[in-house]
């Protein structure tokens, strides 16, 4: 009758009204949010959104940043101290703090702490040995067929946990023209790069001419195939991204770019735009963060941040356990909640939202990954798994495999050379048996010096494994005669 069709027509308008207001909820709740400070409410747009009056912004001092935020005891301490790591925060980033939160995650990354003054167990102040492995000023070449090029030592923001604070943030330590010519070079006589990391520093804040000089004289050395940028300027201020400069970049493909996030509350309407118009130039992106106590130590915390990554199109590279660094003693975690982390985003999220998860070596020895284990235990034919549920299966072995010929492969004829850096695989790949540490054969010969026994050197060349000196073993010639068996 009239009256149910009345109540129809009306039920139907009801819950039609409450689905969109429930879709507009949802909208909101997973739009990213855009910030600024009650204290910079009266900046017009055209001087906030100037990444050059950000950068003549910036907090540095007790009473600058008593504008925005309430400074504890411990902040105020660490601001006046002598010799402390260079402090600058962007206006658009110190917007981001929650201004009564001692432990607001950005806080802690960026406001210095009394925490940072106290010394540590085996800190240092270059804990990679960076400057030790570098063949020329800024230029570190750790692995066989890239290196790390550093073109600056100033950053939009600082970072409290830096891992180059022995020359970050101080105008002295900059690359001279003189060093910058010695690094490219370095590249035009070494073919074995093909992989440059612009680092420094953050190489977003050179002025844009000299940035696009760089990039120049790199493409124009022919063995460079891909140039990467590590920068965190999109993130502590994201008006530098505009399309003039992502237009310059798309320039010099294949380029690729490496942001820099930590936690989610990182992650805003204007941080997304940059990475948008980055990637519409072309430019593949990945985030590298950090493991900072207090600050994303937390499962959950780093699987809202991967997934708040892909969702901006940045896919999560590398996870890094904290360094030995001056200053950084108190953002370290124990290495298993790491992998606590890791186990926590394995099998439980998508497999392009997870990152590495790296140590990088104290002393020198480059990114090592660390990880739950997944392999129980193996026989000859078989091997035991476990999932993330804790299902455990087994993989049947063939029983029949026909090894792969490095002889017929023509990319195992052409493999790139890697001198001296060959390492493990080098023993996959036959180069020699063992790798022993510095001073292995004078230690087990205990002093004493030649007699009968250990003149001939020959006894311990491995047939078949590595260069083959041996006159007496040549391959296809028989070894010995048993009960008239050639063996």
């Amino acid at each position: 009758d009239s009256h149910s069709s009345e109540f129809k027509v009306t039920d139907r308008a009801s819950v039609v009204s409450r689905l969109r207001s429930f879709l507009e909820d949802k909208k909101m709740k997973h739009e990213f949010p855009s910030k600024r400070a009650k204290f910079y409410q009266d900046v017009p747009d055209e001087k906030w959104n100037d990444w050059r009056w950000q950068l003549s912004n910036r907090l540095n001092t007790v009473g600058e940043l008593a504008n925005v935020l309430d400074l504890n005891e411990s902040e105020k301490e660490a601001l006046r101290a002598k010799h402390l790591f260079r402090v600058d925060i962007t206006p658009y980033f110190a917007s981001l703090i929650d201004p009564n939160d001692p432990h607001d995650p950005i806080r802690q990354q960026v406001v210095p702490t009394a925490h940072e003054l106290a010394p540590f167990t085996a800190m240092m102040e270059d804990s990679l040995a960076e400057d030790a492995h570098s063949p020329v000023p800024g230029l570190v070449h750790r692995y066989p067929d890239r290196v790390l090029m550093l073109v600056t030592t100033q950053c939009a923001t600082y970072c409290r946990y830096c891992t180059r604070s022995r020359i970050v943030g101080d105008p002295t330590a900059t690359f001279s023209r003189k060093e910058f010519d010695a690094q490219i070079a370095y590249l035009e006589k070494t073919p074995q790069v093909r992989d440059v990391l612009l680092s420094g520093g953050d190489p977003l804040v050179l002025a844009p001419k000299l940035l696009e000089e760089i990039l120049t004289r790199l493409r124009a050395i022919p063995h460079i195939e891909i140039i990467r940028i590590g920068s965190r300027v999109p993130v502590f201020m994201p008006m530098r991204v505009t399309q003039e400069l992502c237009d310059m970049l798309g320039k010099f493909h294949p380029l690729w770019l490496n942001i820099h996030v930590n936690h989610s509350n990182e992650i805003t309407k204007e941080l997304a735009e940059a990475c948008d118009r980055l990637t519409r130039a072309g430019i593949p992106l990945g985030n590298q963060s950090v493991l900072l106590a207090g600050v994303n130590d937390c499962p959950h915390v780093q699987r809202q941040l991967v997934h708040d990554l892909v969702r901006i199109r940045v896919r999560p590279y590398y996870l890094y356990q904290c360094d030995l660094v001056h200053g950084a003693g108190h953002f370290r975690t124990p290495v298993a909640k790491g992998i606590e982390i890791m186990e926590a985003l394995r099998g439980h999220t998508s497999g392009y939202s997870i990152p590495t998860y790296v140590i990088d070596a104290p002393g020198g020895g480059g990114k090592i990954p660390v990880m739950p284990q997944y392999q129980i235990s193996a026989s000859d034919h078989k091997v035991v798994l476990r999932n993330f549920e804790g299902f455990i299966t087994t993989y049947e072995e063939p029983l029949a495999y026909t090894p792969h010929d490095p002889k017929t492969c023509k990319f195992c004829q052409e493999k790139r050379a890697e001198p001296g850096q060959s390492g493990v695989f080098g023993l996959l790949e036959g180069e020699r048996l063992s790798i022993a540490p510095e001073g292995f054969e004078q230690t087990h010969k205990r002093g004493g010096g030649k007699h009968r026994l250990n003149t001939d050197e020959h006894k311990w060349e491995p047939f078949g494994i590595g260069t083959d000196t041996s006159p007496q073993y040549e391959m296809g010639e028989p070894l010995a005669v048993v009960n008239g068996k050639v063996i």
